[in-house]
């Protein structure tokens, strides 16, 4: 198995982490693999812009024409009607 060392971490996170470790009962050295475990097999966050999420939220129901991804451009408000 493979080990490393952490240097400059912050003393309150390593309060944290001990407090942690304490409150569920292991060493704060288990506390931090299973951490750092969790860490890497999370789902990565999605960073599809927020048109095509609603295209691929709707397909399929009426949507099917690309919603185009508005980056950097003035957007006009509506007129308002006397």
């Amino acid at each position: 198995m493979a080990q490393f060392v952490v240097r400059n971490l912050d003393d309150e996170v390593k309060a944290a982490l001990k407090r942690r470790a304490r409150a569920h009962g292991w060493s704060m050295e288990e506390e931090v693999r299973r951490i750092l475990s969790r860490a890497v097999h999370e789902q990565p966050m999605d960073t599809t812009g927020l048109g095509s999420r609603i295209a691929r939220r709707f397909a399929g129901i009426g949507l099917e024409e690309p919603l185009p991804e508005l980056r950097g451009q003035e957007i006009e408000p509506p007129a308002m009607g006397k």
